[in-house]
């Protein structure tokens, strides 16, 4: 349960700690808005996670079940999958040009359910997310699936790494907002969360099969 519990909030942490446009987007709404709707709005981020999360552990141990002969080449897969993200998300932090969701945010400012929902469904339409816990659950499953209560455990841990983070960010809004949204900012958490994906790999990779 433990293992289950560290897991997710490793799995949480590295794919909601990188300020990419969601991220910068969030930031910026806080400091035009209010807390409260900022932190609906990291809400909807954090739901959206926690929904990739499920999908991937309930999909993962449908497909341990029927993958069970070749799980071992399997996993090496998944190790080069969660390898390649990392190395994608801190490239890209490196190459960054400064791309944002602010245009989307010309017209007045959403309310707290509005700024739910829009944050829930940009963070829905991002693909690395679902491939990210797909990749890192399908790795993990070993001989056998886990437990209901395991993955329980690693879901909602999951959801709460997320919302943690995302709530951070909307909370320092105003005064966090240009060092965490700006050039520097962008590359520093997106090498932090390369880093924990690396080291996601790694336990992987030497976790005997």
């Amino acid at each position: 349960m433990t293992a289950a519990l560290l897991a997710g909030l490793l799995a949480g942490y590295g794919i909601a700690v990188p300020v990419g446009a969601v991220g910068t987007f969030l930031v910026s709404l806080t400091a035009r808005t209010s807390l409260r709707t900022g932190v609906c709005a990291a809400l909807g981020v954090a739901t959206a996670d926690g929904l990739y999360a499920l999908a991937a552990v309930l999909g993962g141990s449908a497909l341990a079940s029927g993958l069970r002969p070749v799980l071992g080449p399997l996993r090496w897969v998944c190790v080069l999958v969660l390898a390649a993200l990392a190395a994608w998300g801190a490239a890209g932090a490196v190459r960054d040009r400064g791309r944002r969701l602010a245009a989307r945010a010309a017209s007045a400012p959403p309310g707290a359910l509005r700024a739910y929902l829009a944050l829930l469904g940009l963070t829905l339409l991002n693909p690395t997310t679902v491939i990210y816990f797909a990749a890192l659950v399908l790795g993990s499953q070993g001989g056998s699936a886990a437990g209901a209560a395991e993955r329980s455990v690693f879901v909602t841990a999951a959801f709460a790494a997320s919302a943690s983070w995302q709530v951070l960010l909307a909370a320092g809004g105003a005064l966090l907002g240009r060092a965490l949204t700006g050039h520097r900012g962008r590359l520093a958490t997106a090498l932090v969360a390369s880093g924990v994906t690396t080291a996601l790999a790694l336990r992987m990779a030497l976790t005997p099969g």
